[in-house]
């Protein structure tokens, strides 16, 4: 279905490549919402836009300006809530999200997480500067008003929109540093079960995040512990599997009540504990960790902290890791 020619749709601005210019420093980002509408309304490959079958109500809020490598948890929960007041106008069709791609999969992660409404939220962004020759920001927020515009978009979650691909925010992972088809999936399908109410204010809890490999020290999880992480995620080898001494750490983190997440460092296919051996992914069960089947470090990472912060004991977060999984898994 063609978009509504004339939706009302929220575009709020976080920074990114996007919105970047490159000078002596390197590329930073400085345009702001009324700046990447211009570019839009210019871009050649959206002749909707240019000959006025689609003229979308944008409502601007520039929300930040940060490149998304550097975005914090309480600048991503910013942009979850921004989100929220943003849909908090009943008149508003659709939102919009211009966000580096570093991180990208992460904060649409987050608000998907909380994305009962089924109105449209939509992240875009670039691999290029706004000052390239050939940005490909521009094209990419003008698929992006569009796609938030369409009523066929309504209730499918948040999407990610860049080089002319579609991709649901549960799952998505940045594929390449250089291609304009940025993002690639984990699966097709993967269920969406949601948080129960709104992500609260303030500081998100600490949760920390390593990739395991041979010699890796088991020290980094007892340091994690020390200093009062409310969860770890680690991604392990294979089908999440480790050296016995980090079952050993994961098993003193448990006692301590630190809520452990294994996934692995693989792109591809579902984490299936199979191996013992005193590492294997059998082991670290019996240790008390939670198996994360599909969700990847970065995206399990940000589901562990939101439901932590949310007040989700270890058996909660058990059951959303279990709802996360594709019914044909």
């Amino acid at each position: 279905m063609a978009p509504t020619p004339h939706a009302r749709i929220a575009l709020i601005t976080t920074g990114g490549t996007v919105a970047a210019r490159t000078g002596t420093d390197g590329a930073v980002p400085v345009l702001s919402a009324d700046d990447l509408l211009a570019t839009a309304d210019e871009s050649a490959a959206h002749g909707a836009l240019i000959e006025g079958t689609f003229e979308p109500q944008i409502v601007p809020v520039d929300l930040m300006s940060v490149d998304s490598s550097a975005m914090t948890p309480t600048e991503q929960f910013r942009v979850v809530a921004a989100i929220a007041d943003a849909l908090a106008d009943p008149d508003i069709d659709g939102v919009v999200v211009t966000h580096g791609t570093d991180t990208m999969e992460e904060t649409a992660f987050l608000a998907d997480l909380v994305a009962a409404d089924p109105r449209p939220v939509v992240f875009t962004g670039a691999q290029r500067p706004a000052d390239d020759p050939h940005a490909d920001g521009p094209a990419n927020i003008a698929s992006a008003l569009a796609h938030a515009a369409d009523p066929d978009s309504r209730s499918l979650g948040v999407q990610i929109v860049l080089g002319g691909r579609i991709t649901a925010a549960r799952g998505a992972f940045k594929a390449s540093t250089v291609d304009l088809d940025v993002f690639d999936s984990v699966h097709d399908s993967l269920p969406r079960p949601l948080l129960t109410g709104p992500l609260p204010g303030g500081r998100p809890v600490r949760v920390d995040a390593y990739t395991l490999y041979p010699g890796v020290s088991p020290g980094l999880i007892a340091a994690s512990v020390s200093q009062n992480a409310a969860g770890i995620v680690l991604a392990g080898t294979g089908s999440g599997n480790t050296h016995p001494d980090i079952t050993a750490e994961v098993s003193l983190a448990r006692q301590r009540g630190v809520v452990v997440v294994v996934t692995t460092r693989v792109p591809y296919g579902p984490v299936v504990a199979t191996y013992g051996g005193g590492g294997g992914a059998v082991d670290l069960e019996r240790a008390g960790a939670i198996v994360s089947r599909w969700l990847r470090a970065p995206q399990a990472r940000v589901a562990l902290q939101a439901l932590l912060t949310t007040g989700c004991d270890a058996d909660e977060v058990a059951d959303f890791f279990s709802a996360s999984e594709p019914r044909d898994d």
